[in-house]
């Protein structure tokens, strides 16, 4: 029997508006008990004096790279980044080769995921193989595994067509987690438009893409009564767009990840493709914006659109493919950008990261509850640490936050009551 009792931790349950010390008791793979001076003969214990407990955390915006291009990660190294990030379930995008449009391509995920140190959801494609190609068979995919449809990473440009994949997901209630991008206007733009990319003489993706995909996408969802997700917010626009579609019934949640929160586009000045992404690091003014709309709901989930790429590939500013990493810093960036500044408290973070993930695609998870499985993270909120991209776990090495000083270190890692990580330190 496997047991594991945590003690003297401040335990965060966001799911159930607890915030107290005390110990925490596992028993195969479950949170037996919750309180104070527990006593058992409990195989493992560790001492979390200082220390959070917190459900595990749920990034439901993963790129794994398998299958197809395994140079730049896999499922199993993927993982390993995710659980030193304090991170127990990743949903993984579909925008692999083949891409994941059949069941086929779902059971070869989850045999890979198997042997993988935390849960992998997989993520079907809305469209078979191109943007505006037939639609999957969304009841086949589903009854196969997949929690979500997304196209992320290719727009699906043609209305009609993203109103029938809305249709189909809402028939099978199962969220649709949007990549909001009018291709038309940000075609060949490798950085946010703006005084940046004009002091280096680039091509500029411009805000205006953003906004107008997300306008299109939202308004259609509107007459389809369908869940839809807005992955990656990086402007004040979208932000404005998503409270009016709310307002007037849209089901709308979203999601911003660290780089839009954190960093602005002046760092592209040093022209290092570690940068890059899409939708691409904005303006300070954009990155305000994003951090008001987290204060005030209307930015529901911090994912991370972890995306690995090879170091060769990242060699040159103006060829590199767009992606950037993160799971194993996304606690830190925000406790350090977010919690630390006071823009939004520990509870809330977490509630972020954990809960409401798991609540938009529908699994039992982001919990502490009694009887819940034992996913969990305990970290250090007050450890200081400097990012370095060699030491990272996983294979990729793209990180926008290297050699930057972030608060906040995991120290350990379970899953299903194994410890899968624990801090060398």
């Amino acid at each position: 029997m496997s047991t594991t009792l945590i003690k003297n931790a401040r335990i965060i349950d966001p799911s159930g508006e607890l915030d107290r010390v005390g110990d925490l008791f596992i028993e195969n793979g479950r949170i037996a008990a919750i309180g104070e001076n527990l006593e058992s003969a409990a195989v493992n214990v560790i001492s979390a004096s200082g220390l959070i407990a917190a459900p595990g955390l749920v990034d439901m915006h993963v790129h794994t790279r398998e299958p197809g291009y395994t140079y730049k990660d896999d499922i199993c190294s993927v993982s390993e980044a995710a659980a030193a990030g304090g991170v127990t379930i990743i949903a993984a995008m579909p925008n692999t080769t083949p891409p994941v449009d059949s069941v086929d391509t779902i059971e070869f995920i989850k045999e890979k995921a198997s042997k993988a140190c935390v849960r992998v959801l997989p993520v079907a494609s809305i469209t078979k193989s191109g943007n505006n190609s037939a639609l999957v068979d969304f009841g086949a995919l589903k009854n196969a595994g997949a929690v979500a449809f997304s196209n992320d990473g290719i727009c699906i440009t043609d209305s009609k067509t993203f109103y029938n994949a809305l249709e189909q997901a809402s028939w099978y209630n199962l969220p649709l987690l949007a990549h909001c991008e009018d291709t038309s206007l940000s075609d060949g733009g490798i950085i946010n438009e703006g005084i940046v990319s004009a002091a280096l003489g680039v091509s500029g993706n411009p805000f205006t893409a953003e906004n107008v995909g997300t306008a299109r996408d939202l308004m259609i969802a509107r007459s389809t009564n369908a869940q839809i997700h807005v992955c990656h917010v990086s402007t004040s626009t979208a932000v404005d767009i998503i409270k009016f579609a709310r307002k007037n019934g849209v089901r709308v949640t979203a999601e911003t990840c660290p780089q839009y929160f954190m960093l602005n586009d002046e760092l592209l000045l040093s022209q290092d493709a570690d940068y890059r992404c899409n939708p691409p690091i904005r303006s300070e003014m954009d990155k305000r914006a994003v951090i008001r709309a987290i204060m005030d709901g209307t930015i529901d989930v911090i994912a991370t659109d972890h995306a690995p790429h090879s170091p060769e590939e990242k060699q040159s500013f103006f060829t590199a493919p767009n992606g950037v990493i993160g799971l194993e810093t996304s606690l830190a960036a925000g406790i350090t950008a977010l919690v630390n500044k006071g823009y939004i408290t520990m509870f809330k973070l977490l509630y972020m990261m954990s809960t409401v993930p798991a609540q938009i695609l529908g699994i039992n998870a982001g919990s502490l509850k009694i009887g819940s499985q034992a996913d969990i993270v305990v970290f250090d909120p007050n450890e200081k640490w400097i990012v370095d991209a060699d030491k990272l776990h996983g294979r990729a090495r793209n990180t926008p936050f290297k050699g930057m000083e972030l608060t906040g270190r995991v120290k350990y890692t379970i899953r299903a009551g194994n410890v899968i990580y624990k801090d060398k330190k």
